[in-house]
């Protein structure tokens, strides 16, 4: 059994990842932020917890172990702060800082193995460079990383999020080197050799091999060298379809005009490819190990659509995987109104952006439907209005378009984050749904940790 020790661990995402591998033992685990390591501490009750300010704290506080995973911090790193390595910014410098730490940390315990995680704009940090021969002046050979969270499927599923990181795995000089293209490179379907294949990372500018998925580099097949797809999981597997989402020109409290616009250009843009929720009335998310699908734009159950102040205006379809989940709350999930035939037709639901199934001579048999209720039922404007109550559940548009005011919305859960982090469902979590929205957001998907570790385990 080999023993880890989590540096920086939030709320358990590393080190969920690194106990999927088998003989990884999570011995030790800190962070700064009490009720993260307390939620760690109820899912890994077995490891030692620490719960300070890492910068300060001498390594020979904590045991000895075989490898060493450290997420330093990345908020001062990421474009989502909103600026870049600001002079004189002593938070930020001090943020920046807790890199060393790595250092600090393997000088003195020499560690068998070290991986390290952050956001792919910590190599503009203007400290990198020297960071980097540190390590290598302390006896490590480094390898770099980029990995997506949709693409980490090696030991098992991916994440159903974009997620691009860098990471870092180093071992002594002169022991054998990780395989990392094996580990980092998914299976995808190529057309021109009409099967599954293996693939490989392709960079658009072979100088600079460093950067995030499709902006810098994509996906080519082993065999033939044709650009690919790989599979990826959908946002839809994971979003509770069960919970209801309340009719947009319902709500007392209107959504603000930036959201509605978010929501009138996804519509212009996908409407047209929405199908109705049909079958996932009282569903539930997907397991995590849900199979996989190329990604697609048509046919979508829905649209997720930022809200609230985000550098991000675009709203996508719940068939492709989520945008990077950031630390706060940030998305809802866009229900859109449907038709369902109640008698013949030959189907039982269709968008309302598809014509109508055949009209009869017996009547209506088209009902419009606004899913923003539990517990209501369709039924066609031939039959009386139901039971009037104080809130208005009545409604009919043309179902010739999709209007944004007749769509559901609600905000994406916290366990729905969770999920989207590839976070097991049986987690345990604690706090404020702002306080598990930050911890899941600031986690390390468990699929990658899982893989990474895995790579560096069949170097030993």
């Amino acid at each position: 059994m080999l023993t880890l020790t989590d540096l920086f661990c939030g709320g358990g995402g590393s080190s969920t990842g690194a106990a999927l591998v088998p003989g990884i033992e999570v011995r030790m685990a800190a962070n700064h932020w009490k009720l993260a390591v307390d939620v760690h501490n109820e899912n890994h009750p077995n490891a030692d917890h620490d719960c300070a300010d890492l910068s300060q704290v001498d390594p020979r506080r904590y045991p000895r172990t075989d490898l060493l995973w450290a997420s330093p911090s990345c908020t001062k790193h990421s474009i989502a702060q909103g600026r870049r390595f600001d002079e004189g910014d002593v938070d930020a410098e001090r943020s920046r800082a807790t890199m060393w730490d790595v250092q600090r940390f393997a000088e003195h315990h020499r560690y068998r193995l070290i991986f390290v995680e952050n956001v792919n704009e910590v190599r503009k940090w203007p400290g990198f460079r020297g960071w980097w021969l540190s390590l290598e002046d302390t006896g490590y050979c480094l390898h770099e990383v980029f990995l997506n969270a949709a693409f980490a499927s090696k030991l098992g599923p991916a994440a159903p999020q974009w997620r691009d990181r860098w990471f870092c795995i180093m071992h002594p000089k002169g022991t054998r080197c990780p395989d990392v293209p094996e580990w980092t490179s998914p299976q995808a379907w190529c057309p021109d050799c009409d099967a599954t294949v293996g693939t490989y990372q392709w960079w658009k500018d072979p100088s600079k091999t460093a950067g995030k998925y499709r902006q810098q580099y994509v996906f080519r097949c082993q065999p033939c060298g044709q650009k690919v797809e790989p599979a990826v999981r959908q946002a839809a597997e994971i979003i509770d379809w069960s919970r209801p989402a309340q009719r947009i020109g319902d709500r007392a409290r209107p959504l603000a005009d930036k959201t509605m616009a978010r929501i009138r250009l996804g519509l212009e843009r996908y409407g047209s490819a929405l199908v109705p929720v049909e079958g996932r009335e009282g569903k539930q998310p997907s397991p995590v190990n849900a199979p996989m699908r190329t990604c697609t734009a048509r046919n979508e159950t829905g649209l997720l659509v930022p809200a609230g102040g985000t550098w991000n205006d675009t709203a996508y379809p719940t068939g492709e995987p989520f945008r990077c989940r950031t630390t706060r709350e940030s998305e809802g999930v866009l229900i859109p109104p449907f038709i369902a035939e109640l008698r013949g037709g030959g189907s039982k639901t269709r968008p309302v952006s598809d014509p109508l199934a055949t009209v009869c001579a017996s009547g209506n048999h088209h009902g419009l439907v606004v899913p923003y209720y539990s517990t209501g039922k369709a039924y066609g404007t031939e039959e009386p209005l139901r039971t009037v109550t104080t809130v208005d559940r009545a409604a009919l548009v043309d179902p010739t378009s999709i209007v944004a005011e007749d769509c559901g919305f609600r905000m994406l859960q916290a366990e729905e984050y969770a999920a989207a982090m590839a976070f097991p469902g049986t987690y345990l979590w604690r706090g404020s749904k702002r306080d598990r929205v930050r911890m899941a957001g600031n986690a390390v998907p468990p699929n990658m940790a899982r893989d990474l570790v895995a790579c560096g385990l069949a170097t030993l």
